[in-house]
């Protein structure tokens, strides 16, 4: 599997949430406007997509959820995700789909976490620390790569373990394999821990993608308080040529928002 060619007016490779955008569209025909404006795809959870259909669209994915329930500090989830990440693996291998991302517990269809916790013990710290180990090694195993996913509590994910890009970092730097990487996402971290370009430098080594939306109110760069330029610039100083993921709602026009974000990361 393979990122595929990268976005020629950009230094990074750019992709696009295809269940955020267009949405008065059918899926398939999100991915191919999002294919023809010159952006690579995202989608969520695959069980809900004829997986066939979105391989015969011509997108190029960049990430796709990679279990479809589980959480990684108890020892039931831990088994019920590591199964849930071996069947997503197939449905990786037809998209041609090189990351398939994490979360520290399930999410519902309303974001929350299907497993609360209003704190985490040191005993869930190193059984999450376990299962992200035995995660690598399937990734290994199979070629593919997983990322695990920071989010955040005040707004979107309420009592979900291991939320803060701290905690990622921690836990995927502590099993510190190829097969297991972040996904920074800048938009939760702005809003559970801001300083975001010294949180990239730090967590640089780690990050297998980065993903954009502005706050507050999740949409494009540009319409709120992150200055995504100086983001932009950044990384590219940094040596960051990987992916960026927009994750974000069109705050109107849906091109008009992707114009808007490949402005943000054309440095």
């Amino acid at each position: 599997m393979n990122d595929g060619p990268s976005n020629t007016s950009s230094p990074f490779t750019l992709a696009v949430c295809a269940e955020m955008v267009f949405k008065s569209l059918p899926v398939v025909d999100r991915l191919k406007r999002i294919t023809e404006l010159g952006f690579q795809a995202e989608i969520w959870d695959w069980t809900k997509h004829e997986i066939g259909a979105l391989a015969r669209s011509g997108a190029v994915f960049s990430s796709m959820t990679g279990y479809v329930s589980g959480t990684l500090a108890d020892d039931e989830g831990a088994e019920e995700l590591l199964q849930t990440a071996k069947l997503s693996i197939p449905v990786a291998r037809q998209l041609n789909c090189p990351r398939l991302n994490l979360h520290g517990t399930g999410l519902d269809g309303n974001g929350l976490p299907v497993v609360k916790a209003d704190q985490v013990t040191g005993a869930m710290w190193l059984k999450a620390r376990d299962t992200l180990k035995r995660i690598a090694d399937l990734g290994e195993q199979e070629g593919v790569t997983f990322v695990l996913e920071n989010l955040n509590q005040a707004v979107d994910h309420p009592k979900t373990p291991f939320a803060k890009a701290e905690d990622t970092l921690a836990l995927v730097s502590s099993v510190n394999r190829p097969a297991l990487k972040l996904n920074l996402d800048l938009y939760h971290a702005q809003i559970g821990e801001g300083n975001l370009i010294e949180l990239c430098r730090r967590a640089l080594p780690f990050i297998g993608e980065i993903q954009v939306a502005d706050v507050p109110g999740r949409m494009e760069p540009g319409t709120g308080e992150i200055n995504y330029k100086a983001i932009a610039r950044a990384l590219k100083d940094m040596g960051y040529r990987g992916t960026i993921g927009m994750e974000a709602w069109a705050s109107g026009d849906d091109e008009t928002a992707l114009a808007r974000f490949r402005d943000a990361f054309t440095v």
